[in-house]
C-alpha cells in the first residue's frame, strides 16, 4: 500500500510539473515571441483553456503528500515554507494577469499584464526547480525527524546551495523547452516559426544542463531526460512538432522521477547523518488511513484524468499568430 501510494504521488507530481510546465513556459515566453500585442495574445491563448485546470494537479499533489505521507508533508513545509507562500503569492499574481488581461481595451494595459505574467511565471519556475533541488541534496534533519535552525535562516538557507542552483537552472531551461515547443505545435504564422526557432536552442541548453545534473547526482533518469532533451531539439528543428513536445514532456517527467527515486526508499536525505533520513515507511500514514484515502482516490482521479483528456481534444485546434487581410 505505501509502493501504491508513493507511486500515486510521483504521478500527481509529473503530471503537475510536465503541465503546468508548459502553461508557464508560455507565460514566460509569450512577450519575448509576440512582437505585438495582436501575437502575444495569440500565444496566451493557446493556454486559456487550460492553465487553472493544471493547477488542480498541484492541489492533488499536496494533497495525496499530506494525506499518505504526513510526515514528509510536516518536514518539508516547516523547513521551506518562505520558499512555498513565495510560490502561492507568484500564483495568485499569475492568475490576476490571465484573467485581467482582457478586461481593459488599453494596448500599455495588456503589455503590462503580458511582463507581470512572464516574471511570475518565471519566478514560479525558478523556486520550485530549487525546492526540487533541495529534494535531493537533502535538509538538515536531526535525529528527532525535525530540521535543525530557526528564523528566517531555516527556510533561506536550503535554497543557498549549488544543488538548489543547478535545480532552479534546470527547470528554468525545461520550462522554456516546454513552452516553446507546446507554442510550436499550438500556434501558426510568425510565433510558430519563432517558437521553432528557440526550441532548438532550448533543447540544446536543456540537454547540457541535464547532463550537468545526471553528472552531479549520478542518477541515470536524468542522463535519460537529456537525451529525451536532445531529441525535442531534433525534432523541432524537423519540423515534427508533436514529437518534439512528447519528448520534451518525457524528459521533464524523468527529470522529475530522478528527483522523487534519487535516494531509493529515503524520501528526504539528512545532510547531518544517513541514519536521521526519513524513509517511505516511517513517514507514511497508517494503514487503516490508507486504505481510506484509496476509496478516495478510486472514485476521484479517473475522473480528474477522463476531463482533462476530454479539453485537450476539444481545445486541440491551433491558434493563429499571423494577422489576415480584410
Amino acid at each position: 500500500m505505501i509502493t501504491f501510494w508513493f507511486a500515486i504521488l510521483v504521478l500527481a507530481w509529473v503530471l503537475y510539473f510536465v503541465l503546468e510546465g508548459f502553461d508557464f513556459g508560455v507565460g514566460l515566453l509569450a512577450p519575448f515571441l509576440g512582437r505585438d500585442e495582436h501575437e502575444r495574445g495569440a500565444a496566451i491563448r493557446t493556454i486559456g483553456p487550460f492553465w487553472d485546470g493544471n493547477e488542480v494537479w498541484l492541489v492533488a499533489a499536496i494533497g495525496v503528500t499530506f494525506a499518505a505521507f504526513p510526515d514528509w508533508y510536516a518536514v518539508l513545509l516547516s523547513a521551506l515554507y518562505l520558499p512555498m507562500v513565495g510560490i502561492l503569492l507568484l500564483l495568485a499574481i499569475r492568475g490576476v494577469a490571465l484573467e485581467f488581461r482582457g478586461k481593459h481595451d488599453s494596448p500599455a494595459w495588456r503589455r503590462r499584464c503580458d511582463w507581470l505574467l512572464a516574471g511570475s511565471s518565471a519566478g514560479v519556475v525558478l523556486l520550485w526547480g530549487a525546492q526540487l533541488g533541495v529534494f535531493v541534496h537533502g535538509l538538515a534533519l536531526g535525529a528527532d525527524g525535525t530540521v535543525i535552525g530557526n528564523g528566517l535562516g531555516r527556510s533561506l538557507a536550503p535554497l543557498l546551495t549549488p544543488a538548489a542552483g543547478l535545480g532552479a537552472l534546470a527547470g528554468l531551461l525545461g520550462t522554456v523547452l516546454l513552452g516553446a515547443t507546446f507554442l510550436a505545435l499550438r500556434t501558426t504564422g510568425p510565433v510558430r516559426r519563432r517558437a521553432v526557432a528557440l526550441a532548438r536552442h532550448a533543447g540544446n541548453a536543456g540537454t547540457v544542463g541535464l547532463l550537468l545534473a545526471g553528472v552531479a547526482t549520478g542518477s541515470r533518469l536524468t542522463l535519460v531526460a537529456a537525451v529525451l532533451c536532445f531529441i525535442a531539439g531534433m525534432l523541432a528543428r524537423q519540423g515534427r512538432e508533436g514529437g518534439a513536445f512528447a519528448a520534451t514532456a518525457l524528459g521533464v517527467a524523468g527529470a522529475v522521477l530522478a528527483v522523487f527515486t534519487a535516494h531509493g526508499s529515503v524520501v528526504l536525505r539528512s545532510t547531518l547523518d544517513p541514519l536521521w533520513s526519513l524513509t517511505r515507511s516511517e513517514a507514511a500514514a497508517s494503514p487503516s488511513s490508507l486504505k481510506l484515502i484509496t476509496v478516495a482516490g478510486v472514485l476521484i482521479l479517473p475522473g480528474v484524468l477522463a476531463y482533462q483528456a476530454w479539453s485537450y481534444w476539444v481545445f486541440r485546434r491551433r491558434i493563429a499568430s499571423e494577422r489576415i487581410p480584410s
